[in-house]
């Protein structure tokens, strides 16, 4: 007999967690500093947002703060929402419009010269999350997000017409599980911009963190009903049918590349022992570190319901994508380089995927983003590296000193980063050549058609 209370859950073995760990020190003590090869803004320009953004740092703050202590899940924000927009009002000076591209607690702001036909200025979007999850509140951090992003925006803004192109602030609600930047990008809200900019709080910083590719899977099996005593030979068991796919996916885990993730649950099963389960759901979320991947994984969840379905006699109907999927973030090289050299000024060394174990891997709706223009999603050291995202235990860093500090370097390294895109044409350049490199514009809508 094991010696354990077998009426509660062992405590997981840490020792896999803490070797990534170890690595991952050794390999960042060893690591360079992340350079660029270009110039970016005038120093005197750069010098001045810089600047700008210190001041704003009690504003950026308290911003910080206030989304924090109002959580609210996705589509609800009305007070993330308005916080954001009064905030942009209030310390650029530029007009927030909230209801747009389809949400009701989306926010847009811009400020700076729209650029013209033929004319070589630019557009840069710097994007805002603020929405929470249930029974944890802000354990992703976006309100630091939210904060950076309002901070960055108010210091470009105070350039007034010295800005060397147009920057627009972008408040995506719903990122949590609900793709909220797609469904804003089917009613254009990325359609004229050349670059789009946001930053999210880690465990480490770093300029590439792997976010892979996620879709959403129902499996609705349909048997038929019959008493499971008297006459179970009558019935067609759902049950069965959902408990074979699952274990399907189970097996087919040996057989994935290591950048690939398929969990799930069972929503229904059936109502009484009683009786033969007419019904039986499932739910998986499919992962992958690339998209072409990610349609060869959806592929082979298609053929697994089809063949427990053929098995047990019973009929399935697949459900992709409820709520869109996501892409796997396309991170833009040049562009990160220059975050890298600004968080370099604020004492940070930003770290690569070669330093920061991929393992550690989320999705994320920015994906969906960066396959549309170029543009970064790094990441921001705001807790201990031990501390998990979507837990209650990042969401007291998320509003800790550490965090605090974090939303401030965070607007730090977006204001002048989207400064240098604006002013750089080489870097420009640089940027779309390797957005096109990459692969150029994606479908996103018709990719898994």
């Amino acid at each position: 007999m094991s010696s354990r209370d077998l009426s509660q859950p062992e405590t997981p073995d840490r020792s896999y967690a803490d070797a990534l760990q170890a690595r991952t020190e050794r390999r960042a003590d060893a690591a360079d500093y992340v350079t660029s090869p270009f110039a970016g803004a005038p120093a005197e320009l750069a010098a001045e947002v810089g600047a700008d953004v210190d001041a704003l740092a009690p504003e950026i703050v308290a911003l910080s703060h206030r989304i924090f202590e109002t959580p609210e899940e996705a589509f609800q924000e009305v007070r993330s929402a308005a916080a954001v927009a009064e905030a942009v009002e209030r310390l650029s000076g530029a007009r927030a419009t909230t209801g747009v591209y389809g949400l009701e607690t989306a926010v847009e702001a811009s400020v700076g010269p729209a650029p013209e036909s033929g004319s070589s200025s630019a557009t840069v979007a710097i994007l805002a999350e603020y929405d929470a999850l249930p029974g944890i509140g802000h354990g992703c951090g976006h309100n630091l997000i939210a904060a950076s992003a309002v901070g960055a925006f108010a210091a470009l803004a105070r350039l007034g017409d010295r800005l060397p192109g147009r920057v627009v602030l972008l408040g995506t609600p719903a990122e949590e599980g609900n793709s909220g930047k797609e469904l804003m990008a089917r009613h254009g809200a990325f359609d004229r911009l050349d670059a789009a900019v946001m930053a999210h709080g880690f465990g480490y910083d770093a300029i590439d963190h792997a976010f892979i590719g996620r879709r959403i899977l129902r499996m609705e099996f349909e048997g038929v009903p019959a008493h499971a005593s008297a006459s179970p030979f009558l019935g067609r068991n759902a049950l069965d049918a959902a408990t074979l796919a699952y274990q399907a996916v189970g097996l087919l885990r040996q057989h994935l590349p290591p950048s690939d993730r398929v969990h799930g649950i069972v929503t229904e099963g059936g109502e009484r022992p009683s009786v033969i389960p007419r019904r039986a759901v499932l739910e998986f979320y499919v992962r992958s570190h690339a998209a072409d991947t990610l349609k060869e994984l959806s592929r082979r969840l298609d053929d697994i319901a089809h063949g427990a379905a053929l098995a047990t006699g019973t009929g399935v109907t697949l459900y992709w994508d409820p709520k869109p999927g996501t892409l796997p973030v396309r991170f833009n090289r040049p562009l990160s380089e220059r975050w890298a050299v600004h968080q370099a000024a604020r004492g940070r060394k930003a770290l690569t995927s070669a330093v920061v174990p991929t393992e550690l891997a989320a999705s994320t709706d920015f994906g969906n983003v960066s396959v549309r223009v170029p543009g970064i999603h790094p990441v921001i050291k705001v807790s201990p590296p031990e501390i998990a995202l979507h837990t209650a235990e990042f969401a007291s860093w998320a509003r800790s000193e550490a965090g605090d500090r974090a939303a401030t370097d965070a607007a730090y390294g977006l204001a002048l980063t989207a400064l240098d895109f604006l002013a750089d044409a080489a870097l420009r350049e640089a940027a779309r050549a390797d957005f096109d490199a990459e692969g150029g514009v994606l479908d996103v809508e018709e990719y898994f058609a």
